[in-house]
């Protein structure tokens, strides 16, 4: 059998087949692809697609179709049986249904179309700004590093504290584990033409600044009250009494 992983759907929706490509089971990050909420620690919810071989063994009960109404169907001899948390996080996954409706097939494949135009367009205009890690066609996100920036003694992540002052949430920061001081930059489908714009040129300063003042840097984000955690400790360390 061959496993999925479609966290990353907003790359090949639409356009490629996960059938043909020979997967049997296929898990859907919905907060990726299908618009729903996505981070402090959820909600989160990843529907399972399986071929139809394998529907037998799917949890029960299901939902079924009777023709006039919907009903739980609980007889199903083959199933791995009833999962602890069954219903999941419902508003999550009727959001998503949504969603794919109000979209339909034709605009489903169009947002990836986009996803993939709008991080490629990002890559030709912060190539020579950013050292990008891949030379080569993206898909819906775009891989660089703090390479050139190290010359400076300027990090990843005081490229990522220095966005904050902009506005910016950073980009995914040291992924994936392959690259050193990767920055991952995905903007997905919904990012306009000026919205791109705009943060491509607060990059482009922000490399400025790494070359005239690195010490701007280093002490970012500067409108924050609080500026810098101990990430380490916290992690190591959590204090959950609220």
């Amino acid at each position: 059998l061959v496993y999925g992983d479609g966290a990353n759907m907003n790359a090949v929706m639409g356009i490629a087949d996960m059938k043909k490509c020979g997967v049997d089971v296929l898990h859907l990050n919905l907060h990726k692809t299908f618009s729903t909420p996505h981070g402090g620690g959820g909600p989160g919810a990843g529907p399972v697609c399986v071929v139809e071989e394998l529907a037998k063994y799917l949890p029960s009960p299901r939902v079924e179709f009777d023709g006039s109404m919907y009903r739980l169907e609980s007889h199903r001899p083959e199933s791995v049986g009833r999962l602890h948390c069954f219903h999941g996080n419902y508003g999550v996954l009727v959001r998503a249904l949504c969603y794919i409706l109000t979209m339909g097939a034709e605009n489903l494949k169009k947002a990836t179309q986009y996803a993939v135009l709008n991080a490629s367009y990002i890559k030709v205009k912060l190539k020579g700004h950013l050292h990008l890690a891949y030379d080569r066609p993206c898909m819906h996100e775009v891989v660089f590093s703090d390479k050139k920036q190290l010359e400076f003694k300027v990090s990843t992540l005081d490229i990522a504290k220095r966005l904050m002052d902009s506005g910016y949430h950073p980009p995914t920061i040291y992924f994936p584990l392959v690259v050193p001081g990767a920055i991952m930059i995905e903007p997905t489908e919904s990012e306009s033409l000026e919205e791109l714009d705009t943060f491509i040129e607060v990059v482009k300063e922000v490399v400025r600044e790494v070359e005239t003042d690195p010490e701007l840097l280093h002490n970012s984000p500067q409108r924050f009250k609080v500026k810098r955690l101990d990430e380490t400790q916290a992690a190591r360390n959590p204090c959950l009494c609220g």
